[in-house]
C-alpha cells in the first residue's frame, strides 16, 4: 500500500448454488508508528523555485525527535536550504516543515526521495517528475549549395536551452524539399484533430523513398503508423464516418482523408482493422449516391468550389479501395462549372478504376493553375495543397512531364522559408515521395562530412536525400564540414532545432483581439505576479474576430501555466458553473496546459475561462498564451509570458 493515513474497508459478497447472499465488511486503520507525506507540481520547468512541503505523522507517543531528510538529483536541482531538518512531538500528531529548492538550466526526469527517522522507526516516500521546458521549439535553417569538388565549412549555432538542442546534416542531390524541417513540424505540432493527426503519419508511409532511413527511423515509423491507425478508432462514428474530434461531428473532408490514410496504410503492409474500412467505405458509398451539390453537408452549406472537390475526393478513395461509383463519377463529370482542381482528382478515380481513356480525355488542355485561397475549415485546402493533388494525378495518368514540372513547383515551395499548412506539407511531401519511387530519384548520393573535430566520414545512399544526426548538446567543438566528391550539385542544410528557456516576450496580433485577465472567485481582478497559496481563481481570455476577414474556423487556443498553478478541471462538473463562459468545440486538459478550439463569427468574441488553484509555494514562469488559426497563420495573437510568485497566505 502506498503513503497514506487512514483506513480502508474490506468488503466480502458471498453465494451459493441456491441462490442465497451474504456480506461482511472490516474497517481497518493504515497507520505505522512513522510516515512521510510530501506533495510536489505534477511537472516543473528550468530556472523555477519552491518550497517543498513534506507533513510527518507521528502515529506513537514514543515517536520524539524526527529528522527528516530531502534528497534531491544532483545537477538538476538545488537544495537552497538545508537538506535536512529536526522536529519534536510531544504527544502523537503531525508536524510540517517545508525545503527550499530551485531547478537548474536542465531538463530530465527530478527523482526526490523524503526519509524521516526517529530512533528505529523510519518512513520514506520516493516522488518523480518531469523538468520539461513548456516553450515551443524553434528551428533555424542554413542552406548551401555545393558544386563538384566543392566543400563548405560552418559552425552549430544552439538555438535552444542545454538538452532540447538537436541538429540535422541533411544532404540531396535533388532541389531540396526541407524535408527534415517540414516533417519535424508535422511531428511535433501540437493539436489532435483528425485531419493533424492523419498528416502527421501519412508521410512517414512514403519517407522511405525519398530518405535512407536510419535504424531509428526504421523501428520508430511503424510504431508511428500503428499508433495513428489505432487512434483512428476513436473518431469513427457509428455511422462510419470520421469526426473532427474523437466523438464530436462528423467531418467530410476529415472522412475522406482518414479513410485515404488507412487504404494507403493497408497497400503498405499495415494491419487495418476490416470493420474499420468496411463501415468507411458503406459510409462513403451512401454519401457519394446522395450527394447533391446545392444541398448542405454535415454544417457546411453550399461551400463553393470545395464541395464539388469534396466529392471528387470522396470518388477517388472509394476507386483506391476498389469499388468505384460509376454512376456517381458520371454524373460529378457533367458538372458545367466542374473546377480545375476537382476535374483532376475525378481523372484519377476514373484511371484507378480501369477508365484510363475518360481519365486522360477528362484532363487534355485541362489548367494546372489554382487561384491562390486558405480554407480554414471545410477542406482545409491551399492552392499549393490542390497542386499535390493534381500531381498525384499526373502520376496515375504517367504523365512524365507534367508530373516533373509539378515537382518542380512543389519542391520549390517546400524548400522556402514560409509557413505551410499540416494538410499542405502532408500532400506536398507523400505526392514528392510517390513520385521518387515511380522515377527512381537519387541515383548514387555521394559525401563526406565531420563534425566536432572528428575525422571526415564518407557517406552515400541510392536514395535522393541522406541526413545526419548531430549531438548538438554533446560537442564542445560544433564545426561542421561536408565536402562533395563528385562532379554533380549537392544540396546541403543544416537543421537546428530547441527550446528557448523563456519564450516570445513579445505580444502581437494579426487580425485577432486577444486579452488574458485574471478573476477571484468573486470577480475580482487578481493580479497574477503575487498570489497567496490556496486561492482559487480564473484565468479569462477574449478572443475577438474584429472583422477584416470574415469568420473564423478551427482556432487554436494554447495556455500553458506555471507549475505552481493547478488546473481544476470543470469537465468533471458542468461549464455552467462559469458563468459568461463560451464553450469550445473541443477542449484537452492536461497536467500543465489547457488547449481549447473553437469557431468565431466576424465582429464576435468568445470568452474562456479556467479554473485554477495556487497551489505550491514559490517563483514559476507564466509561458506565453497563444491563439490562431490552425490553417492561416495571418490570423494570431499572443500575450507574452512573465514570472509569478505563490507567497505563503496572509502576506498581501
Amino acid at each position: 500500500m502506498p503513503n497514506y493515513v487512514g483506513s480502508v474497508r474490506t468488503m466480502l459478497v458471498a453465494s451459493n448454488s441456491k441462490g442465497i447472499y451474504g456480506n461482511a465488511e472490516k474497517t481497518t486503520p493504515v497507520k505505522k508508528p512513522l510516515m512521510v507525506l510530501a506533495t510536489l507540481p505534477r511537472v516543473l520547468s528550468p530556472t523555477e523555485s519552491l518550497r517543498v512541503p513534506v507533513t510527518v505523522f507521528a502515529m506513537d507517543k514514543k515517536v520524539k525527535d524526527v529528522r527528516v531528510t530531502l534528497e534531491a538529483p544532483a545537477g538538476l536541482i538545488k537544495m537552497e536550504g538545508p537538506k535536512t531538518q529536526n522536529l519534536h512531538f510531544e504527544k502523537p500528531g503531525e508536524e510540517m516543515v517545508w525545503f527550499d529548492i530551485a531547478v537548474a538550466e536542465k531538463t530530465g526526469i527530478a527523482r526526490f526521495k523524503i526519509n524521516a527517522q526517529s530512533g528505529n522507526e523510519t518512513a520514506s516516500q520516493e516522488i518523480e517528475l518531469d523538468v520539461r521546458n513548456p516553450n515551443p521549439y524553434v528551428t533555424d535553417v542554413v542552406n548551401h549549395t555545393l558544386s563538384g569538388g566543392e566543400s563548405w565549412n560552418t559552425t552549430l549555432q544552439p538555438v535552444g536551452m542545454a538538452g532540447t538542442n538537436q541538429a540535422i546534416l541533411e544532404v540531396s542531390n535533388i532541389p531540396p524539399i526541407n524535408l527534415g524541417e517540414r516533417l519535424q513540424y508535422l511531428l511535433r505540432y501540437p493539436h489532435g484533430c483528425i485531419e493533424q493527426t492523419v498528416s502527421s503519419a501519412f508521410p512517414q508511409l512514403y519517407v522511405g523513398q525519398l530518405l535512407e532511413l536510419t535504424e531509428d527511423q526504421k523501428k520508430s515509423i511503424p510504431i508511428a503508423v500503428d499508433a495513428t491507425i489505432n487512434r483512428l478508432k476513436n473518431f469513427q462514428l457509428a455511422s462510419g464516418g470520421f469526426s473532427y474530434w474523437p466523438s464530436g461531428d462528423l467531418s467530410p473532408w476529415g472522412t475522406n482523408y482518414g479513410g485515404h490514410f488507412l487504404l494507403e496504410a493497408k497497400n503498405a503492409g499495415y494491419y487495418v482493422p476490416d470493420y474499420l474500412l468496411n463501415k468507411w467505405i458503406k459510409f462513403q458509398q451512401k454519401r457519394a449516391r446522395q450527394w447533391d451539390p446545392e444541398m448542405g453537408e454535415s454544417g457546411y452549406y453550399s461551400m463553393g468550389r470545395g464541395r464539388y472537390l469534396m466529392q471528387s475526393y470522396r470518388l477517388y478513395t472509394l476507386a483506391l479501395a476498389g469499388n468505384p461509383e460509376l454512376g456517381a463519377m458520371n454524373r460529378l463529370r457533367e458538372m458545367p462549372k466542374l473546377p480545375v482542381e476537382a476535374k483532376w482528382q475525378l481523372a484519377a478515380a476514373y484511371a484507378l478504376a480501369g477508365k484510363t481513356e475518360i481519365a486522360q480525355k477528362m484532363t487534355e488542355g485541362v489548367s494546372t493553375e489554382i487561384e491562390p485561397y486558405s480554407d480554414l475549415g471545410y477542406t482545409y485546402g491551399t492552392a499549393l495543397r490542390d497542386q499535390a493533388i493534381i500531381l498525384e494525378t499526373a502520376l496515375i495518368l504517367d504523365d512524365k512531364d507534367l508530373s516533373a514540372r509539378l515537382v518542380r513547383l512543389i519542391s520549390k515551395e517546400l524548400s522556402k522559408n514560409e509557413w505551410l499548412s499540416t494538410q499542405t506539407i502532408a500532400w506536398c511531401l507523400r505526392s514528392v515521395a510517390q513520385f521518387a519511387q515511380k522515377h527512381h530519384l537519387g541515383g548514387d548520393l555521394q559525401f563526406s562530412f565531420a563534425y566536432g573535430g572528428k575525422s571526415p566520414v564518407n557517406a552515400g545512399s541510392k536514395h535522393p536525400v541522406f541526413q545526419v544526426q548531430i549531438p548538438v548538446d554533446e560537442l564542445q567543438n560544433r564545426a561542421v564540414s561536408v565536402k562533395n566528391p563528385g562532379q554533380s550539385t549537392l544540396f546541403v542544410r543544416i537543421i537546428s532545432t530547441g527550446q528557448p528557456l523563456l519564450g516570445d516576450q513579445t505580444g502581437t496580433a494579426q487580425n485577432l483581439e486577444l486579452k488574458v485577465s485574471f478573476l477571484t472567485a468573486t470577480g475580482a481582478e487578481l493580479n497574477p505576479e503575487r498570489i497567496e497559496q490556496g486561492t482559487d481563481f480564473f484565468a479569462v481570455v477574449s478572443v475577438v474576430n474584429p472583422g477584416k476577414l470574415s469568420r473564423y474556423d478551427e482556432m487554436a487556443l494554447t495556455q500553458v501555466f506555471p507549475s505552481g498553478w493547478e488546473i481544476l478541471n470543470t469537465r468533471v462538473n458542468d461549464f455552467g458553473n462559469l458563468k459568461n463562459a463560451s464553450v469550445p468545440e473541443y477542449q484537452d486538459v492536461r497536467d500543465d496546459r489547457v488547449y481549447m478550439y473553437f469557431d468565431i463569427d466576424r465582429n464576435a468574441r468568445q470568452v474562456f475561462r479556467v479554473r485554477l488553484n495556487a497551489a505550491y509555494e514559490g517563483r514559476y514562469y507564466l509561458p506565453t498564451t497563444t491563439c490562431e488559426a490552425m490553417y492561416d497563420n495571418t490570423i494570431s495573437a499572443r500575450v507574452p509570458g512573465r514570472w509569478v510568485e505563490v507567497v505563503q497566505p496572509g502576506t498581501l
